[in-house]
């Protein structure tokens, strides 16, 4: 595995070694002791599966109390996937990166809690998106955060207006949304 440090250190793009031949491939996706050297001492506690038409845009979202890393992935179709750093001690507070996620390139990101995350469809066949969570899911501690803040100027690679769910389209702006104040410790 290639573990690829972004604009934003904390956010990585892995990268597998893929083995192939005409009867398919193999590639092993994810290894404990390689994942903490590059990635840092996390537990996965949860494993999530998503199906999203084209257009469909999920996020922005992220939990204070109960903050989860993700290892995201997309096993069919292509997303554009986006973490914003949420901790206000850190120098790239407010800044966000994106990596293009579909299932050629098998590539994953690691989103480290603390970060804002979201996805936007781009391929015409929709995508099948799966990720592991650091952390248990509590519905009373999600936050949305809008996807088109002008603060933020997310370069969502749009191919058309994103479809939202109706908390997503009612997401807070980014200069009243709570952020960490701290980095969250693990």
């Amino acid at each position: 595995m290639d573990y690829q440090p972004l604009a934003i250190p904390d956010v990585v793009l892995l990268t597998p070694k893929v083995f192939g031949d005409e009867r398919g491939f193999f590639l092993e996706t994810f290894r404990q002791s390689e994942f903490e050297q590059h990635c840092g001492n996390y537990q996965f506690v949860q494993d999530n599966h998503s199906r999203s038409a084209q257009g469909i845009l999920r996020g922005l979202h992220y939990q204070l109390r109960q903050p989860q890393g993700k290892l995201v992935r997309v096993t069919q179709g292509e997303v554009f996937d986006v973490a914003v750093d949420m901790r206000k001690d850190s120098p790239t507070f407010g800044q966000w990166v994106g990596a293009l996620l579909n299932a050629d390139n098998k590539q994953m990101l690691w989103v480290p809690p603390g970060f804002a995350h979201g996805f936007y469809v781009t391929s015409p066949e929709g995508a099948e998106f799966q990720y592991k969570c650091t952390d248990y899911y509590a519905p009373g501690d999600e936050y949305s955060m809008r996807w088109d803040d002008p603060d933020l100027a997310i370069d969502w690679q749009l191919v058309g207006d994103p479809q939202l769910s109706q908390k997503d389209a009612e997401g807070l702006a980014f200069n009243k949304a709570p952020s960490y104040a701290t980095t969250p410790a693990f």
